[in-house]
């Protein structure tokens, strides 16, 4: 493994990224709906119009950076010092390396993103403490090959690893297969490690969300979203020992005693499931 986290990303990525802004992109609109600062008007035309047609993603995309930091929170208790995170997206507050490393300082994060936007943000995401590491990998998720052998760089696949694939399989369509490509990237790690993965579904709250995805499709590029069953979303852990309480609604999934999760089930799911 490369101790030498640091210069290599950021020294690749130092000049300006172009990236088109009258094109709305999924990672910016995310942005946008988080409250962030990095999207432009294609993005928050695109964010706004789904979210009238169901208010309930603003709840949603906060519910899902909640799960992410409690899932981390989780496995860092369990003995897991590494994470693959596919499918970054910008950076905002709970990044995966932050929780972490607050939990476990050794604790070696590698991003995975292929936005130009978020390269830019490259350097906001690499930062570490200096027992662990952090780096970032410029590759479609699709390309498993390349993601897991840059990854290696950084993590030692010997050893367990979280794989963490947070809202982003909805994003890759059904003819690239989603299902094989998070079983490569599980298949590549050690006895224990574990899936990390959220997702929205098209079977509950089907009209409301079938509109907004529409409405959300008809704004980004080619990068469309695609609604799945909860079913499907369930293949993803095929082979795992699902940790409880399973596969649930993001708003059921280990909710904060006195906590202000959502009452009413959200339309995506998530579970992290253990590799025997």
């Amino acid at each position: 493994m490369s101790g030498d986290w640091l210069s290599a990303p950021v020294a690749e990525h130092e000049e300006p990224v172009d990236f088109d802004t009258s094109i709305a992109h999924p990672a910016r609109v995310y942005d946008y709906w988080l409250g962030g600062k990095d999207n432009f008007e294609a993005d928050r035309a695109a964010g706004s119009a789904a979210a009238q047609a169901n208010p309930a993603i603003l709840t949603g995309v906060r519910a899902n950076r909640a799960f992410l930091a409690r899932a981390v929170r989780l496995l860092t208790g369990a003995g897991i010092r590494q994470f693959l995170d596919v499918g970054t997206g910008l950076p905002s507050a709970d990044n995966t390396h932050e929780v972490a490393q607050a939990a476990a300082p050794q604790s070696r994060i590698v991003y995975v993103d292929n936005d130009p936007i978020v390269l830019a943000h490259a350097r906001a995401l690499l930062s570490s403490t200096p027992e662990g590491a952090t780096a970032y990998i410029d590759a479609d998720a699709r390309d498993v090959d390349t993601v897991l052998g840059k990854a290696a760089e950084t993590l030692d696949f010997s050893q367990p690893v979280a794989v963490m694939a947070l809202m982003v399989m909805q994003y890759i369509a059904d003819a690239d297969d989603p299902h094989s490509i998070i079983a490569r990237l599980v298949g590549a790690t050690a006895p224990g490690s574990y899936l990390v993965l959220s997702d929205t579904v098209s079977d509950v709250h089907a009209e409301v969300t079938s509109v907004a995805t529409a409405r959300l499709n008809e704004r980004l590029g080619p990068v469309q979203l695609t609604r799945r069953p909860r079913a499907e979303i369930g293949r993803y852990f095929a082979g795992l020992d699902l940790v409880e309480p399973g596969l649930v609604p993001l708003n059921r999934w280990r909710p904060p005693p006195g906590g202000t999760a959502p009452a009413e089930d959200l339309p995506a799911y998530c579970g992290v499931g253990r590799k025997p």
